[in-house]
């Protein structure tokens, strides 16, 4: 007996000690993994991911950039009966543990044990584990791995609240698709906020995070359902949060999620794609993360009209050159019926309102088609006349062709199709407040979801004519004036290593000694050469670089004259903006302000503004400054010199006379830098709306305004037409070409393929819009000799009155010699 004791009292000596040391060894452990987690109080400040939301001026949506989609709620915002299904389906005794369910942890650890870790095993985790593992911990399944995030989950539930934890487990849980959050969750699987949330659909989504890919509704919606009605409904009235009567009625009800993306309500991709990348510039890559409200200065209204516009001028340039072929073929499977023939084309988008069909035959003179839904169409007699051939001549059964839904005469006709096809020819439009820059409309191309690339900002492409006024402008500070007489007449030139250049007019006639105003009004190009031969070309580049462009990018010789050089089309409109408001070069933008996802205002731009009769001038970004006279050596102040007395005697002359018009701009704001003389920019207006009235472009003229102006370009080949022009408050630029640079064909003038686009545009834009006033600025006279009556600056009124009594007539014969000017 003494011999047992012994062997007992050591025993029980020996399991003291074992169990002191596991103790000792446990809180070692502890200590040590312990002094390693991270701060859970930074999950108070935690910044959920959110995307990037951009608006028009408006407010409507116009894009969501980012790759989750989530709109995180407080936790007193989520209704009740949401929070309930998902302490069913979680966690029930949620707000009674300290964090950890010591059951499921040893139930857990046995099946962990028991596989060795080679399989998953469920259990244990509660909402406040889950939480500490999403925010920080990796999906290891281990031993180390359950043991720090047991400990995580005690420390988070001494340092935060049970409301707060839950927040974050709502807000950050995934539920597929994309959506992060419970709120994100309902809108994308039902359309909804939270408290329109019946208990079926609370159900649904309780059950997403268990298996958030492969058991969502959509995805799985047999398993989704099995879920749902096999252990939430029952756990919720088994727990009291609902009657056994209403779980059963949610249980009867059918799954019925589909994906509900967030609607976008004005459709300006080029646009939200040119915010995008400049939001990256401005916060770096989490400007798509950080829930960002990007508020942009486009009007929905004139967006609209924009890409109605280009998609219906294109159609009419494409349908001018006849049907070409269809775009691609497939093999139809034999026996296959609608739905497998609609398979076939389901990746292929729609562009500009234009849907994918594959052709299934073409009897009795009908077209018939299968479109991507399964629709079938017989398209015949008006659908496809324009084509002008008959139906067995357009396409072949496996053919994939183009279609488009006609608009209806009334709401509840039928829809007519009608046969079309991709444009080869792609056009861009560009409009502007020419009072401060800001973009209203943008189109980059036929279709965004066909190609990306953004002709507007990207594209450089030749002007031609639409060139001529930023040279008219330059003339015009060297002395030239609307009046003047310059020859139109055949000039060579020859350069240093004898390279001989005869510049043409567009149908090769000449009309000799004419006014310069007229020289724009026809487009003549022998006129543009000689002006900016008489200026010099250094000149010239030098001061047409006061609109906007880069000097390099102008050519340093005497093509320049005639839009050689290479420019945006946003460049373009950026230029004649000088021109419409008064002289004053003003810079493009596009953000108008930035909020954060809080709401708080980040940024606002303050654009420089053209304010003709203000007293003081300002530098790009600089407060408003005093004005300055001279502009890189040019005399750009708006009232010029005494004139030299004048003893011409036919000639009569009269100042504008109109009260002095001043200004004093509110402190904040900031005048736009001045590009050129006001009386250059008023006198290039006037010759631009006699373009509208008797030149180039006198379709627009059916605008019934008379403050609308611009000038037609086309380029050689006719691989470039262009219409750049003024009406209103904006400045509107049209270029239609072909992205291989191939011929556009046969006098497809800017008269003819892009101002039909402007038009459009600017029906729109002008409806409702004052026209802007066309009285002259201080500083010019009007003269008046041999029939010519022309407004022009008053230092210039002596020359004026001389050509006019040495050219009497105000058109000569075309003087046909030639000139060699080396």
């Amino acid at each position: 007996m003494p011999r047992f004791s012994r062997l007992l009292r050591w025993f029980l000596l020996g399991s003291v000690a074992l169990l002191l040391a596991g103790v000792v060894i446990a809180g070692v452990l502890v200590w040590i993994v312990g002094s390693r987690l991270p701060d859970v109080q930074a999950l108070r400040g935690t910044e959920l991911q959110e995307p990037m939301y951009v608006y028009a001026a408006d407010g409507r949506l116009m894009a969501l950039f980012g790759e989750m989609r989530r709109y995180p709620v407080e936790i007193a915002q989520v209704p009740k009966q949401v929070k309930d299904a998902f302490l069913a389906a979680e966690d029930a005794n949620f707000y009674e543990h300290e964090g950890v369910d010591y059951k499921g942890v040893a139930r857990a650890i046995w099946l962990l044990a028991k596989t060795g870790g080679r399989e998953r095993v469920a259990g244990g985790s509660t909402i406040t584990q889950q939480v500490a593992k999403q925010f920080f911990l990796s999906s290891e399944y281990s031993f180390s791995r359950k043991f720090q995030e047991m400990l995580l989950a005690r420390k988070m539930e001494q340092e935060l609240s049970k409301d707060e934890i839950f927040e974050l487990y709502l807000n950050k849980s995934f539920f597929g698709h994309r959506a992060y959050g419970v709120a994100a969750a309902a809108e994308f699987y039902y359309g909804k906020t939270l408290d329109q949330l019946t208990l079926d659909e609370a159900a649904t989504l309780a059950g997403i995070p268990k298996f958030p890919s492969s058991g969502n509704p959509i995805s799985n919606p047999e398993r989704a359902r099995m879920r749902r009605d096999n252990y939430i409904l029952p756990r919720m009235a088994m727990l009291g949060f609902v009657s056994q009567a209403q779980a059963d009625a949610a249980r009867a009800v059918p799954m019925h999620a589909k994906p509900h993306e967030r609607p976008v309500e004005v459709y300006a991709p080029y646009i939200a794609e040119m915010v995008r990348q400049q939001m990256i510039e401005r916060y770096g890559d989490e400007a798509l993360t950080k829930g960002y409200h990007v508020t942009t200065t486009i009007d929905p209204s004139l967006q609209a009209a924009a890409d109605k516009a280009v998609v219906d001028g294109l159609r009419l340039y494409d349908h001018r050159h006849g049907w070409r072929k269809p775009e691609q073929q497939v093999e139809i499977p034999a026996g296959a019926d609608a739905a497998a023939i609609a398979r076939l084309i389901r990746s292929t988008p729609a562009q500009g309102g234009l849907l994918p069909a594959v052709v299934t035959g073409s009897e009795g003179g009908a077209l018939r088609v299968v479109l991507a839904d399964g629709s079938e169409l017989a398209l015949s007699g008006n659908a496809i006349a324009w084509a002008g051939k008959p139906a067995s001549a357009l396409a072949q059964r496996g053919d994939v062709v183009r279609v488009r839904r006609l608009p209806a005469d009334k709401a509840e006709a039928p829809a007519q199709w009608a046969l079309d096809q991709l444009p080869r020819a792609q056009a861009t439009l560009v409009s502007l407040d020419a009072d401060n820059g800001a973009i209203r409309a943008l189109v980059g191309g036929f279709s965004y979801a066909g190609n990306k690339f953004n002709r507007a900002t990207q594209a450089k492409r030749q002007p031609g004519s639409s060139f001529k006024p930023f040279l008219y402008a330059a003339a015009f500070e060297r002395g030239f004036n609307p009046a003047s007489i310059v020859l139109d007449a055949p000039v060579v030139f020859k350069d240093r290593r004898g390279k001989m250049w005869r510049p043409q007019n567009d149908g090769g006639r000449f009309a000799g000694p004419m006014r310069v105003r007229e020289a724009l009004v026809q487009s003549r190009n022998l006129v543009s050469v000689r002006l900016l031969d008489a200026i010099g070309v250094d000149y010239a580049r030098r001061y047409i670089s006061h609109f906007g462009f880069d000097e390099a990018s102008l050519p340093p010789n005497l093509s320049m004259s005639l839009g050689t050089a290479s420019l945006t089309p946003l460049s373009v409109a950026r230029g004649y903006t000088a021109f419409a408001n008064g002289g004053f070069l003003v810079t493009p933008w596009l953000i108008d302000s930035v909020r954060d996802s809080e709401g708080k205002e980040v940024f606002r731009e303050k654009p420089a503004i053209a304010c003709p009769y203000c007293a003081v001038a300002a530098t790009p970004g600089q407060p408003s400054a005093p004005v300055k006279a001279k502009v890189d050596g040019f005399d750009l102040s708006p009232v010029g010199t005494t004139p030299p007395a004048s003893t011409a005697k036919p000639a009569q002359s009269t100042t504008a006379a109109k009260p002095g018009k001043t200004a004093t701009p509110d402190p904040d704001m900031l005048v736009a830098p001045r590009a050129i003389d006001p009386r250059v920019a008023w006198q290039l207006q006037s010759m631009m709306r006699d373009v509208v009235k008797r030149g180039t472009a006198t379709d627009a003229k059916v605008l019934g305004r008379e403050d609308v102006g611009g000038k037609t370009g086309s380029t050689n080949d006719h691989r470039d037409a262009w219409f750049a022009g003024f009406g209103g408050p904006y400045t509107t630029v049209v270029w239609v070409g072909r992205d291989d640079f191939k011929p556009l064909g046969y006098r497809e003038y800017g008269g003819k393929a892009a101002l039909p686009i402007w038009i459009g545009y600017m029906k729109a834009a002008l409806k409702d819009q004052p026209e802007r006033g066309l009285d002259p600025p201080d500083g010019m006279v009007q003269v008046r000799a041999n029939g010519v009556v022309e407004w022009v600056k008053v230092e210039d009124e002596a020359r004026m009155l001389e050509e006019l009594d040495m050219f009497p007539a105000e058109d000569a014969a075309p003087a046909e010699e030639a000139f060699d000017i080396f």
